[in-house]
């Protein structure tokens, strides 16, 4: 049985099925473990992860009564709480099909791939980041999400282990500005939200390479090298000429938490400003759900449910919704099971409903045999979403699917 519990009610001997909290939060990169009496146990004590869940049916169970949830009460209430965020406003609906957008947006995402990493690495050397480089590149990018947002953001999601760093900072730079237009945010704060967004991660580059993409457990040194990134990042900005005050917010708050368990300064509640609140919450789902040396990343609709799972005391909960609504409760690129039993990812968002997307539905689990590809609007359709699925047990290679 599962069953979510404090970290301060662990005990050698327990089975850790999950660590709550994004892994950029601890130093584990095994999802799963049995807990040892060794520097493991003294690490997870003292990390600062708040709950765990524990798998009973694998190790000890807890002694006392004090379960935070167990795993159905913890779905009912996140599928509550997305329903309810489903019935606030709709979304903005694209000004452009998204496979118009598409070629456009492939285009613009090798260009920002190309621009960044020649940024990235002149910060490497040292070198001021320029800045009136990279504002142009935020507005290709802002232009694109007006058009179509989910046709760049699909692209910018699909990374490899080896250019992560880079492209990860492009995707926090489109989810800033759709975020931001979600929000309200016009002219020059949009601007600064998606520049803030592309420079986020730049102190990542003053870790030495051999930790920042080591394939297993950090250290406890090691960790605490990594998490210098943000302060690291904010001294070489404030070193670039026209740089923003929005940039250096986000770059070394955007690990921050509301609760003020964030790093590297611990500060929450209104001394955390709105862009930085933006920060913490992007940042953190395109990590994970990205493929990083030592972890495959997660697949969307699972990562917005580990995300409003964790929200309490992590993300400021206006910014999490509006983020929700942003992307989708199912996004763009996530395998779902209809009601007719066809199996289809999900290509944009509609203007009815967060639960009713446009699909292509493209195999069928009663004959187990692809079918012919359908697109499908939900919002104008009988057909229904099931649920999400794991595209790796079925094997499917979505990005042959989508076409992205």
């Amino acid at each position: 049985m599962l069953k979510k519990i404090r970290v301060s009610d662990t005990r050698p001997g327990m089975y850790i099925h999950e660590i709550c909290g994004s892994w950029m939060d601890h130093p584990f990169w095994k999802k799963s473990f049995l807990l040892s009496e060794d520097d493991e146990y003294k690490t997870l004590k003292t990390c600062g992860v708040q709950e765990v869940w524990i798998d009973t049916s694998k190790g000890l169970d807890i002694e006392s009564a004090s379960v935070v949830s167990t795993e159905a009460e913890e779905k009912q209430k996140i599928e509550t709480e997305l329903l309810e965020i489903a019935r606030e406003e709709p979304p903005t609906v694209p000004h452009v099909p998204i496979q118009e957008e598409i070629a456009k947006a492939r285009k613009l995402h090798a260009k920002s791939k190309a621009a960044v990493t020649s940024m990235f690495k002149e910060a490497r050397m040292g070198n001021a980041i320029k800045v009136s480089e990279a504002a142009p590149l935020v507005d290709e990018i802002s232009q694109s999400i007006a058009r179509n947002p989910e046709a760049f953001l699909n692209l910018a999601r699909l990374k490899t282990k080896d250019d992560y760093t880079y492209l990860h900072s492009v995707a926090v730079c489109a989810l800033m500005i759709a975020l931001g237009k979600q929000l309200g945010l016009k002219g020059q704060e949009l601007k600064d939200a998606g520049l803030a967004g592309l420079l986020h991660d730049v102190g990542k580059m003053m870790i030495p390479d051999e930790v920042l993409n080591k394939p297993g457990k950090l250290s406890d040194d090691e960790f605490n090298l990594v998490k210098e990134h943000p302060r690291r990042g904010w001294e070489l900005l404030q070193g670039s000429p026209d740089i923003t005050d929005v940039a250096l917010d986000v770059c070394l708050h955007h690990h921050e938490k509301v609760d003020g368990t964030g790093y590297p300064e611990r500060i929450s509640g209104d001394l955390l400003t709105l862009f930085s609140r933006m920060g913490a919450v992007c940042d953190v789902y395109d990590a994970l759900t990205s493929n990083r040396c030592y972890k495959n990343g997660w697949e969307p609709a699972e990562t917005i449910r580990k995300m409003a799972e964790w929200q309490d005391g992590h993300f400021d909960k206006s910014v999490f919704h509006a983020f929700v609504k942003t992307i989708g409760i199912y996004p763009s690129g996530t395998l779902v099971r209809l009601k007719s039993g066809r199996l289809a990812i999900v290509i944009e968002q509609t203007e009815k409903s967060l639960l009713a997307p446009v699909i292509k539905a493209f195999f069928s689990t009663k004959s187990n045999e692809p079918i012919m590809p359908e697109l499908i609007d939900l919002s104008k359709s009988q057909e229904s979403i099931l649920s999400e699925e794991d595209p790796l047990k079925w094997g499917f290679d979505l990005k042959q699917i989508t076409g992205y």
